[in-house]
């Protein structure tokens, strides 16, 4: 799975730091889940898209469909 974590995330202003706080999971987190080397669990792919104000849909997207 492809994300625009850190797109909607920088657009905002918010720090990986910020963005884990609001989501309550550590930092390392939220950047091994933009740098695709973990997926969320359905919760919290929720509250990351809740936090940056987009839906799952739009925020997570199939392999490979990132650049399209």
């Amino acid at each position: 799975m492809d994300n625009k974590i850190k797109d909607f995330r920088e657009e905002r202003g918010l720090s990986q730091g910020k963005l884990a706080e609001l989501c309550n999971v550590s930092r390392q987190t939220i950047n091994a889940i933009e740098n695709n080397k973990y997926d969320p669990s359905l919760q919290l792919a929720f509250d990351i898209a809740k936090n940056l104000g987009v839906t799952v849909d739009v925020l997570f997207l199939p392999k490979g469909e990132l650049g399209k």
